[in-house]
């Protein structure tokens, strides 16, 4: 399948830790301002709980914890994002993940996103660094995002 130059990808610019993550915005299933959180006891410090969404217990995790981003600042004040896993999980059909500030709808021209290969080893749950123009941004790797909670948060 050929692309016409003018084809854009949209995606979604989250703020997660010193760092900048991209994701496409079709996995995006809601933008929350607030959500209380239960914390979930013996679970690793990137796993902040759960929010009840859509009548699902949704697992919270911190992108920045994860990858060794730094730290959010308080999650009470925090905006969540809820995104829909891809893989195949009936149990936990979504997961979100936590971030200071409302994320950013973006479009990208499809020869506009380059590949950043400035660093030698990337950080646990990220696919690649991304430039976009000026800005540079992260690429999670959703399946290891989701085979992390699998083994954080057991059947």
């Amino acid at each position: 399948m050929s692309y016409a130059s003018n084809d854009e990808i949209r995606g979604v610019l989250i703020q997660a830790g010193h760092d900048r993550v991209l994701v496409p915005n079709a996995t995006v299933a809601e933008m929350l301002a607030a959500a209380s959180v239960t914390p979930v006891p013996d679970t690793p410090a990137w796993l902040l709980g759960q929010i009840q969404w859509q009548g699902w217990d949704v697992p919270l995790m911190s992108f920045a914890r994860h990858a060794g981003l730094g730290e959010e600042q308080g999650v009470v004040k925090n905006k969540v994002v809820v995104l829909k896993a891809l893989g195949g999980n009936a149990k936990r059909p979504y997961f979100a993940l936590v971030t200071p500030n409302f994320p950013q709808l973006i479009s990208v021209p499809r020869d506009g996103l380059l590949a950043d290969a400035s660093e030698e080893a990337l950080p646990p749950g990220v696919h690649m660094r991304v430039l976009l123009g000026e800005l540079s941004a992260l690429l999670p790797d959703l399946d290891a995002l989701e085979t992390a909670l699998d083994e954080a948060l057991p059947a």
